[in-house]
């Protein structure tokens, strides 16, 4: 994946948001990681992993990708929150020894505890279990790269309807 690129594209959405509704002087760490936590809800109800009392499949791949990539939104937003975004991201994705509902619940707990150390070896694990968790869901990084830069389009045209 071309990491810096999509850094650099989330930098310039973050600073256009927060110039735009003046929050350049206000602290959105917890604000980002409440948004992260619930994107990742979304996500798990279109996939229905943990809905075991209903028959229904999970939604079409289009609406699982693009709710994939608002939870890669904010987690570049958050690692640049902490100024991670010129690490090196040599990246280990493995493919995941658990099943989905288990990845999802993988990821609320590296949130936590990225909430918490706020350092770059957390930030880097959140980022491989969050990807990990795109291959379970089938989805491929070139087809999460093109979603992140469809959906940072939309985002733009958002801001300016005044989403």
């Amino acid at each position: 994946m071309q990491l810096e690129k999509l850094f650099r594209m989330q930098q310039a959405l973050d600073q256009h948001i927060e110039e735009k509704h003046a929050l350049q002087n206000e602290d959105l760490f917890n604000r980002k990681v409440l948004a992260l936590l619930v994107e990742l809800g979304e996500l798990a109800n279109e996939t229905r992993c943990f809905k075991f009392w209903s028959i229904r499949p999970s939604s079409e791949k289009s609406v699982v990708l693009e709710e994939f990539v608002d939870g890669i939104h904010f987690i570049l937003s958050l690692g640049i929150e902490c100024g991670f975004q010129n690490l090196d991201y040599t990246l280990e994705i493995e493919p995941s020894t658990v099943n989905t509902t288990e990845q999802f619940i993988l990821i609320y707990e590296k949130v936590n505890v990225f909430k918490e150390s706020k350092n770059d070896i957390d930030f880097k694990t959140l980022l491989e279990s969050y990807l990990q968790l795109g291959t379970l869901l089938g989805i491929t990084y070139e087809e999460m790269e093109k979603a992140y830069f469809t959906k940072n389009e939309v985002n733009y045209q958002r801001q300016q309807n005044n989403y």
